[in-house]
């Protein structure tokens, strides 16, 4: 037998001694965590965020899950210790303490955790013995070049031996996945678009029609689409910066009362992917430049251009909204999420905080969320120095909500927005994109005297708003989501105040006929104001189904139905079909 062989023997007692070590730590010590809940909610998002997606592991993906677990904790493990006392909660009187004693100060291939822990009562996993093998292996290798004593037996062969047959498949995986990772990285390295940005893209086709009496005679079949592409950055890997830009040439369908007049619907019937059109049309426009970080246990937002408060506040809304307006969610912007975030935007702050202790009881940690967003639009410049723009003499919008997490499948929301809104402006706008998003042109008409039929804005206004969301997840194959939200709105000038209603629900079945489709249900009542001019309830009915052709292409046909969208009994019911193609990256 060679030199080398013999003098690697000499090291043995230390693959002996970790083999008693670990094998006898994993049995003496079993598990006593719980595995956590598959819905559980965060203190600062709510289901309707991030919905999950359950799906059964595969063996090949509990085998790289063990290997990503052992990989993170070693990437936090601290230099190997050079004496056993530096562990904080290993004791002389643990029944393992000399044959830790041994592994550390004779062999030296034991390390700990950044607190100064050992963690020896912890169940560890194959995967995490096989690492913990190859390191004491690699220990052996460089000791055999000053090992000269001759001490060894048989058995001391043929245990190294064993160890090594038993663990060579977890060996050659791990040796295999850290071979593929450099692969990796260098083909990263060479290639990257950039080391702290991301860029990130979706574009709609949309293939729409309007139908039903006069309103489906006045309009034609088009080809719409919309075009974002996003960068984002990260400097420290918790904050983002985003930048986007947008194209777009979607334009709403004219609605039609009985007599072929055109009705100012407001905005009844608008679609998602019309909110962010440019002029001319597909021109390119930064239409978002947001930045967000933690601030201790806090996160702040922080907007220059194109804040939503849908962006840094939790609609409870899960699979019919999208990120703001979206192009996988509802095809309404009505089903899409409560009017009350519609109220406002632009530049501004937003700060959310939690609270609450994560744990066995029934209300899990929760959240309060502060916003303030002044608006960048034709009526209203937050960018302007000028009279009556400005950060806070212009039009602006302040939120504030309370975000409770109930059990594991229940998020509610109670919202308050306060909003200032100058002569020409209408209440449910977004700040930037002009016009309204939702509801009734009585409910957005702000300014103007309610006793004469389409009297102008001739005054400012100011309003006060309050809204209750909720999502309700009974299963991983249903959801349910629903708002209602009141507007008090004081004007400025004669016979201008008014209030405004509205409400919804929602019904989804995720992975409905295939593993990432969704079929959804929104019915409810559009933004309306009961008044001289209008006496009908507009009411709003959608269907869509979504189906995920694959990870970054989905098609979503679906129909829109309207009812009485000019709030009289003269408006005909109108219906909107659509079939849109999203590409996203």
């Amino acid at each position: 037998m060679s030199n080398i062989l013999w003098k690697s023997l000499v090291v043995s007692p230390a693959i002996l001694g970790a083999a008693l070590l670990v094998s006898s730590t994993a049995i003496a010590a079993p598990s006593t965590t719980k595995g956590a809940s598959s819905i559980e909610t965060s203190s600062t998002a709510e289901v309707s965020q991030q919905p999950a997606v359950l799906a059964t592991e595969t063996k090949e993906a509990q085998v790289l899950a063990q290997v990503n677990r052992y990989s993170n904790e070693n990437n936090t493990s601290i230099n190997q210790v050079t004496s056993v006392s530096q562990f904080s909660d290993v004791q002389p009187t643990d029944w393992a303490f000399q044959a830790l004693q041994s592994l550390v100060e004779r062999y030296g291939c034991i390390a700990g955790y950044p607190n100064g822990t050992f963690r020896g009562n912890r169940a560890l996993s194959r995967y995490e013995f096989a690492a913990g093998l190859n390191a004491c292996l690699d220990r052996v290798n460089e000791l055999i070049a000053t090992a000269t004593a001759d001490m060894v037996t048989k058995q001391d062969l043929a245990t190294l031996q064993r160890l090594q047959e038993e663990f060579s498949a977890e060996l050659a995986t791990l040796r295999g996945r850290v071979d593929a990772l450099e692969g990796r990285t260098a083909e990263l390295e060479a290639n990257q678009f950039s080391t702290t940005t991301k860029l990130k893209g979706e574009a709609i086709f949309a293939v729409t029609d309007a139908f039903g009496s006069e309103t489906g005679k006045a309009n034609r079949a088009v080809f719409q689409d919309r075009v974002r592409l996003g960068l984002e950055t990260s400097f420290t890997g918790r904050d983002i910066l985003t930048t986007r830009l947008a194209a777009g040439n979607a334009t709403g369908f004219s609605l039609r009362d009985k007599t072929g007049n055109p009705i100012n619907a407001g905005g009844v019937g608008k679609q998602t992917f019309e909110v962010g059109s440019t002029s001319p049309a597909n021109s390119v426009e930064i239409d978002k430049l947001t930045y967000e970080a933690p601030l201790g246990p806090a996160r702040v937002y922080l907007s220059a251009s194109g804040g939503q408060h849908s962006d840094y506040a939790a609609v409870n809304n899960p699979y019919f909204f999208d990120k703001t307006d979206g192009g996988k969610g509802a095809l309404s912007t009505f089903a899409s999420e409560n009017p009350i975030y519609r109220i406002g935007g632009g530049s501004g702050i937003a700060l959310n905080v939690p609270f609450g202790k994560p744990g066995s009881s029934f209300l899990k940690p929760s959240s309060i969320t502060l916003g303030y967003l002044a608006s960048n639009n034709s009526v209203s410049n937050a960018a302007s120095p000028a009279p009556s723009n400005g950060l806070f003499d212009g039009n602006y919008a302040a939120l504030g909500q309370l975000n409770f997490n109930v059990g594991n499948r229940v998020a509610l929301a109670a919202t308050y927005v306060h909003g200032y809104q100058k002569a020409g402006s209408t209440l449910f706008d977004s700040g930037f994109d002009g016009g309204a998003l939702v509801g009734t042109a009585q409910a957005n008409s702000l300014g103007a005297d309610r006793t004469i039929l389409n009297a102008p804005s001739t005054s400012a206004s100011s309003s006060n708003s309050y809204g209750i969301s909720a999502a309700i997840k009974p299963s991983d194959k249903l959801s349910l989501s629903g708002f209602v939200s009141y507007h008090d709105v004081t004007g400025f000038g004669a016979n201008d105040d008014k209030e405004a209603w509205s409400y919804g629900a929602g019904l989804a079945l995720p992975d409905f006929g295939k593993k990432g489709n969704v079929l959804g249900i929104f019915g409810g009542a559009q933004p309306y104001s009961l008044g001289a001019t209008g006496r009908e309830t507009p009411y709003q009915v959608e269907g869509f189904y979504k189906y995920r052709v694959s990870e970054n292409v989905s098609v979503t046909p679906g129909v829109i139905w309207m009812t009485s969208p000019g709030q009289n009994n003269t408006s005909n019911d109108a219906f909107v079909g659509t079939l849109r193609t999203t590409f996203s990256f």
